[in-house]
């Protein structure tokens, strides 16, 4: 009768018996069952044992098996068939007395395929039987190890070597480690089996096992061939046998940080996920929605009697309010009112207050926006909000749409620029000759370059106006200083039209910085009111600069600024062509600057002649005359830096831009200075030469004869530290300034009495002294009185 065989890969614990060394057993089990299939004549090795490719996945078998003491060749007397589904690690006779002794947990550890290397049955019945005849050659025994290990049967090799039987050597050891080594991997790659009893390990877990623990694992084969097991002392002889495979402390280490490794990553991935999707959305919602914050309309309260210094833009503005109150009177003989408005001026002349008065005078909203809010981080929003806000100007028809700084979006386009920076001009442009005039939507927009803006943008039918605002004159400053002036509780002898007159050339923002300046000067002096003293402060340091009174100085150093401004201080003063008066002089440090010498001009000029060049040149290098008349040529300082600037760029004004030189006569050379021949070059420099050398050679004459005067004015200045023109008159004169405290003389500046801001407040107690007192504070010298204006 044939025989038909079956195995299952089995993992047994050994006993306690064997030792705590030995952890896992490699066991087969074969099983013998009649088969009415034909028995056919097979190899060898096949008859011996018949041997199937496991399966993929891992399988249990629960069983009773009778396992043998002795180990026994793979050539059995019996022919077998291979079965389908039976795998046999290690051939095992089966003895009857151990039949139905123990369930043993069998997992399946080899996931290869039997057979599929190219090894076939012939070769490995043949190298069996030399081995076998040769048990003291380890050639023979390592030619069928290989043999064995092709055809993926390691287990064989472990359990042959192991027995001590068969000669051994360096290369056959070899053989034995790489068996060793796939068991492990196929136990790696087995895993654990899912449905084992609780407290079984598979011997998947054995991945992280060191080779002297696999090789623990087949002498315990080794051992129960020989003889070695037997059933567990601690437990019943049906109970099944628990195989435990503790894993070393660097294979857990390993684990936990190949763990924490993959959650950092996972984690970081998804929040970079979450980050982009929330900006996504974020941004959606803001530009999504069609009315926003930033096409809100607005209801403005100012008035044209709120804007002063600029009547004639006023005038001009005034039309759109009549158009915006009544359109019809503008279409009775066919004209059409103006589609745009350009406001253009210096910073701090009431652009933006004269847009805001118009939709105030004519009761209509008021759109406003910022060139720079169109475009931002993201592309493409700069020109969506653009149509958002004139659709939202329709909406709210008659309106008034004021874009400020439009050069930030108008500039001049070219072809560098980048594709959304076109997008958003290209769609203002669009949306200026997309609606008609009669519509009621005025656009007015500001900028303080009207150079840098494209001359599409400017052309007639978008922005039909170019309303020019200029710095005010002096009644314009009159009226500004009398409008803020209003706001604060100022003295009634406070001269507003003096403060006017010396304040050319600043625009309307300056002018109320100097009133509100003036109140908070006041109010940290606790005065009933704000008086001339308090203005004249805020006017210098708006002017000047702020003082630096704690700034610590050389007596020497001091000295020498103060001959420096007293050389200004005179040419200004004695020049008989200069149109402009001397105003103060100072010592105290102010701004960038050690000292200052400030002129004023007697009424608004708007054109200068050569001979008021001349003259500013000549008071331009008066500081460093007066300091080569004191200290010599080699005592000539670094603080006439900035006056050579200035000088030099009038001087330069005066031959290349004005035609003022005779000997180049009515030629401009500025514009083309670059193109010019290398002789008109130096020509050009050499009468700039010229003309700064005449005016040093007249302010030398003039400081020489003004000796004595020079010294007097700069022994007062470090006296006094600050003069007013009249103090230098008495000065000059050699007359006491009566009522004015002189400075203590020293390296470090004074600062005047007043009141601290820290005045009524706990002080903090110092080194050496204890919170309930102190040493007293040193002595302040009193402020300067007198006219300083």
């Amino acid at each position: 009768m044939a025989l038909q065989t079956s195995a299952r890969q089995g993992l047994a614990v050994a006993s306690s018996e064997l030792g705590p060394s030995i952890a896992v057993a490699v066991l087969a089990a074969r099983t013998i069952r009649p088969s009415s299939a034909p028995t056919t004549p097979t190899p060898s090795f096949l008859r011996d044992a018949a041997l199937r490719s496991p399966s993929s996945t891992l399988s249990r078998l629960n069983g009773h098996i009778g396992l043998s003491a002795r180990c026994y060749s793979t050539v059995a007397a019996r022919p077998l068939q291979p079965q389908p589904r039976a795998f046999v690690p290690t051939a095992m006779r089966l003895h009857p007395a151990f039949q139905s002794r123990t369930p043993v947990h069998v997992y399946n550890v080899f996931p290869k395929r039997f057979f599929s290397s190219s090894i076939s049955r012939s070769l490995l019945a043949n190298r069996e039987e030399v081995a076998n005849r040769n048990p003291g050659s380890p050639t023979a025994q390592n030619a069928f190890y290989q043999v064995l290990l092709k055809a993926n049967m390691p287990a064989i090799v472990v359990e042959r070597f192991q027995s001590g039987r068969f000669a051994s050597n360096d290369v056959t050891l070899e053989s034995y480690h790489r068996a060793l080594g796939m068991i492990s991997s196929a136990a790696a790659n087995s895993g654990a089996v899912p449905g084992a009893a609780p407290g079984t390990v598979s011997i998947a877990g054995a991945a992280g096992q060191s080779t002297p623990q696999i090789q623990a694992i087949g002498q315990a084969v080794a051992a129960h061939a020989r003889g070695a097991g037997g059933s567990t002392a601690t437990q019943a002889p049906g109970g099944p046998i628990h195989v435990v495979v503790n894993e070393s402390f660097f294979g857990n280490v390993f684990r936990w940080v190949k763990f924490a490794a993959w959650f950092g990553l996972i984690a970081y991935v998804c929040m970079v996920v979450l980050s982009i999707a929330f900006e996504m959305v974020t941004t959606v919602k803001k530009t999504g929605n069609k009315v926003n914050s930033e096409v809100k309309a607005e209801k403005q309260t100012t008035k044209f009697g709120d804007v002063h210094g600029c009547d004639e833009a006023k005038e001009e503005l005034l039309e759109l309010v009549e158009f915006l109150k009544n359109p019809a009177l503008f279409s009775t003989l066919g004209g059409k009112p103006p589609k745009g408005v350009l406001l253009v001026g210096p910073p701090g002349t009431g652009k933006t207050l004269l847009a805001r008065a118009v939709a105030g005078e004519a009761g209509v909203p008021f759109h406003y926006m910022s060139g720079s809010e169109f475009d931002e981080v993201f592309v493409g929003v700069g020109a969506r909000r653009v149509r958002d806000l004139f659709a939202a100007a329709k909406t709210h028809a008659p309106s008034i749409i004021f874009i400020d700084e439009l050069d930030a979006i108008g500039a001049k386009r070219n072809a560098r620029d980048a594709a959304y920076v076109k997008q958003t001009l290209n769609q203002l442009l669009t949306e200026l000759d997309g609606f008609n005039q009669d519509s009621g939507v005025i656009i007015i927009g500001a900028t303080n370059f009207p150079e840098l803006l494209d001359p599409a943008l400017t052309r007639p039918g978008r922005f039909d106006r170019h309303v020019r605002v200029d710095l005010p004159d002096v009644r314009g400053r009159i009226a500004i200083l009398k409008h803020h002036a209003r706001k604060i509780k100022a003295s009634p002898a406070v001269n507003l039209e003096a403060i006017a007159l010396v304040t050319s050339g600043l625009s309307g923002a300056e002018l109320e910085n100097i009133v509100n300046q003036a109140a908070i000067h006041a109010s940290k002096a606790k005065k009933a009111a704000v008086d001339t003293v308090d203005f004249d402060w805020a006017k210098d340091k708006v002017i000047m600069g702020a003082e630096k009174r704690s700034m610590v100085i050389d007596p020497t150093e001091k000295e020498m600024t103060a001959y420096h401004e007293a050389g200004h201080a005179l040419i200004r003063y004695y020049s008989k062509t200069s149109t402009m008066s001397l105003y103060k002089v100072t010592i105290l440090p102010r701004g960038q600057t050690l000292g200052h010498t400030a002129y004023l001009p007697p009424l608004d000029r708007y054109s200068k002649t050569a001979k008021d060049y001349f003259s500013d040149i000549e008071a331009a290098l008066g500081g460093l005359i007066a300091e080569r008349l004191q200290y010599g040529p080699d005592g000539q300082t670094s603080g006439v830096s900035q006056d050579l600037v200035v000088a030099t760029s009038l001087a330069y004004a005066m031959v290349a831009r004005f035609g003022m030189s005779e000997k180049l006569g009515p030629m401009e050379f500025h514009s083309r200075f670059e193109y010019l021949s290398p002789a008109t070059r130096e020509l050009v420099e050499s009468e700039v030469q010229r003309t700064l050398k005449d005016a040093q050679d007249r302010g030398i004459k003039l400081l020489t004869e003004k000796r004595k005067e020079l010294d007097l004015l700069a022994k007062a200045l470090v006296e006094y530290e600050t003069l007013d023109v009249k103090e230098v008159e008495k000065v000059i004169r050699g007359e006491e300034l009566v009522g004015r405290t002189k400075m203590p003389k020293g390296a470090v500046i004074m600062r005047p009495a007043g009141p601290s801001p820290l005045e009524g407040m706990t002080p903090f107690p110092g080194p050496g002294e204890t919170e309930t007192g102190g040493p007293p504070p040193p002595p302040v010298a009193p402020p300067p009185v007198g006219k300083t204006c």
